[in-house]
C-alpha cells in the first residue's frame, strides 16, 4: 500500500523540528516549503533521511531529493542504497538524471552538446601520471583541482603552474581513489561571483547571485561566501535553459550555476540535479513553481 505520494528525502542531521544555528534552520525552512507547495496541490507528502532504516521506501510513490548533503561522504553506501531503493519507488530527479548528475564527467557531455564549459581535464582513477606531468602542456595561469564526484567545494584547491608541488601530495592520493578534474581557474568568479538559476519544467524560476568572502574563490555559505537576489537578462536566461534542454531526460528542477569565464563568456560550472540548495525562501513564489513542474511531471508520467 502506498501512504505517501511523494517523500522528501534530507540527511540524518537535518531531521529534528528545530535547531539552533541558522544553517540547519534553512535547511528545514526549505524543505518545509516545498512541503507545503506539494500539499497544496494534493500530494500525501512525507520527509525523512535517506538513510533511515525504519522506512519502508515501497509505501511512496516518489522520493523527492532535497538536502542529502552526506551522500558524497559516504558515496558508496549512499550507491549501494539507491540501486535498491531503485527497485521499490521511483525518483525525483529520474533515475537516469540522478546517477548521470553524481559524477561530473557530464560537464564533457554538456560541452558535446555546445554548451559552454570551463576549460576542463578529465584525469581518471589510477592513472599514475604526477599532477605537473599532466599540466605541464596546458597554457592556463592558474588551475583548479576537484574531485568528479563531490560536493560543498570538498578537496577544491586552486594554485598556480609554479606551484604545482605544493598539490602533488594530495592529488597523488585523491587519484589512487576517484577521478578528478583540473580545470583552468576563471578570475571573474573572485569580481563577479557565480550566479545560480533555478529552472523548475524547462522554465527559469529564480537567480541567486553567490560571491566569495575577500581572500577566497569559494563562493559556499559554507566558507563565508554571500547571497543575494539576482535578475538576469534575457540572453542569461536564454543560455541557462539551453543548458537545462541539454539534459536527458529532462529534470523536473535543476541548479545551474553559472560563471564568466577569463573571455568574459558565460559558462555552465555546474548543473545540480540530485541536492540543490533552490533557495525558496528568498523568492515567495518558488516553491510553488517547483511543485507545479512536478505536478505536471507526475500527470504526464500517469497519463
Amino acid at each position: 500500500m502506498k501512504l505517501f505520494d511523494i517523500t522528501i528525502l534530507t540527511d540524518h542531521r537535518y531531521t529534528a523540528e528545530q535547531y539552533s544555528d541558522v544553517y540547519a534552520q534553512n535547511v528545514v525552512k526549505e524543505d518545509r516549503l516545498l512541503k507545503e507547495a506539494l500539499e497544496k496541490l494534493g500530494y500525501a507528502v512525507h520527509r525523512t533521511h535517506w538513510d533511515n532504516p525504519h522506512f519502508d521506501w515501497s509505501s511512496t510513490r516518489y522520493i523527492f531529493f532535497r538536502t542529502t548533503w552526506d551522500y558524497f561522504d559516504r558515496y558508496d553506501e549512499f550507491s549501494s542504497w539507491l540501486e535498491d531503493v531503485c527497485q521499490k519507488t521511483k525518483l525525483i530527479n529520474p533515475k537516469e538524471l540522478i546517477y548521470w548528475s553524481l559524477d561530473k564527467h557530464y560537464l564533457d557531455d554538456l560541452r558535446q552538446a555546445e554548451v559552454r564549459i570551463p576549460n576542463t581535464v578529465f584525469v581518471e582513477t589510477g592513472d599514475s601520471r604526477s599532477l605537473s606531468t599532466i599540466i605541464s602542456d596546458l597554457n592556463w595561469k592558474e588551475f583548479i583541482l576537484k574531485p568528479a564526484i563531490s560536493g560543498a567545494a570538498r578537496h577544491t584547491y586552486r594554485f598556480k603552474k609554479e606551484h604545482v608541488e605544493q598539490h602533488s601530495t594530495i592529488f597523488s592520493e585523491l587519484i589512487s581513489k576517484e577521478a578528478m578534474l583540473i580545470q583552468e581557474f576563471q578570475h571573474n568568479i573572485l569580481t563577479k561571483g557565480e550566479v545560480a538559476f533555478m529552472v523548475f519544467g524547462g522554465k527559469f524560476s529564480h537567480a541567486v547571485l553567490k560571491k566569495a568572502k575577500p581572500g577566497d574563490f569559494r563562493v559556499q555559505d559554507d566558507f563565508g561566501g554571500t547571497i543575494e537576489l539576482y535578475e538576469p537578462s534575457a540572453e542569461e536566461i536564454a543560455f541557462v535553459e539551453h543548458a537545462f534542454a541539454a539534459c536527458h531526460p529532462l529534470p523536473i528542477y535543476a541548479r545551474i550555476d553559472v560563471i564568466w569565464n577569463n573571455k568574459n563568456e558565460l559558462c555552465v560550472g555546474e548543473i545540480e540535479l540530485i541536492e540543490p540548495e533552490l533557495w525558496f525562501r528568498l523568492d515567495a513564489q518558488s516553491a510553488d513553481r517547483c511543485a507545479l513542474a512536478t505536478q505536471e511531471y507526475l500527470q504526464q508520467e500517469n497519463s
